[in-house]
């Protein structure tokens, strides 16, 4: 591991921006809330105990790689099963990569999970159109927002190339998480502290602006037309709030 920082500190903070989708999916525990017993307790603990599992996981398997294998060299699309072959493994790389095409395949699901559960809350305001609302009888799950998050997914997963999808994914997660922030702040403002039994964020405001902060760092160091199709993609988002979401809010109306 000499030197242990090749690329210095731009080198960490550009593949922190890059690899950040790999922490995405912790969140659409909180998409589950109205579904927990004791959300308050259960949710926090979810979300902070899988990203701490995970990021040990993380951390142990690159020090492995990048001790058995030579940095340069795996910049490769599968770098486990890459490392695995390098050291004579052909058979244990084989196995890696079809789980890694399964586990994706897991991250996938959580991903829509969430996306389906966020669409229909929306139209619950009426922020999107009403007819996500619909519940299927048989499982009680927002049957109609499943089916559009599959068709957005769809048409992303067809349009982009992995690597403008993957910045892609990035810069949207980092976007929404940094407005959180701004929501968070907003809301202590116009609303005060949360009363016994709502969730409370803990050291307001310097948590929230920390979080603005690292986020919106993070988004200046992906390419530039990763920031065009962000810039379109929001662009659409503002047309369909205005044009509709506004008008129908029930939000708005009350």
């Amino acid at each position: 591991w000499q030197p242990f920082t090749p690329f210095g500190a731009k080198g960490i903070f550009d593949g922190a921006a890059l690899v950040f989708f790999a922490f995405l999916g912790f969140d659409a525990v909180s998409m589950a809330a109205e579904e927990v017993k004791n959300p308050q307790r259960d949710v926090p603990r979810g979300i902070i105990g899988s990203i701490a599992i995970a990021t040990v996981l993380y951390i142990v398997v690159t020090l492995i790689m990048s001790g058995i294998v030579p940095y340069e060299k795996l910049n490769v699309t599968d770098p486990v099963a890459f490392a695995m072959r390098y050291v004579g493994h052909d058979f244990l790389g084989s196995v890696i990569a079809i789980g890694a095409i399964l586990t994706l395949l897991t991250v996938t699901i959580s991903m829509m999970y969430s996306l389906a559960r966020l669409l229909y809350t929306m139209s619950k305001d009426g922020l999107l159109p009403r007819f996500m609302q619909e519940i299927d009888p048989k499982h009680r799950t927002p049957k109609k927002a499943t089916f559009v998050a599959g068709v957005v997914s769809l048409f992303f997963a067809a349009a982009f190339p992995l690597e403008i999808l993957a910045e892609l994914t990035n810069i949207v997660a980092l976007s929404y998480l940094a407005l959180m922030g701004l929501g968070l702040l907003k809301l202590r403002k116009t609303m005060g502290p949360p009363r016994k039994g709502e969730f409370k964020v803990p050291f307001v405001p310097v948590l929230p602006l920390l979080s603005v902060a690292s986020c919106v760092f993070l988004m200046l160091q992906l390419q530039g037309i990763t920031w065009i199709v962000f810039g379109i993609t929001v662009l659409i988002g503002l047309l369909i709030y205005v044009f509709y979401g506004y008008q129908h809010s029930a939000l708005n109306q009350k």
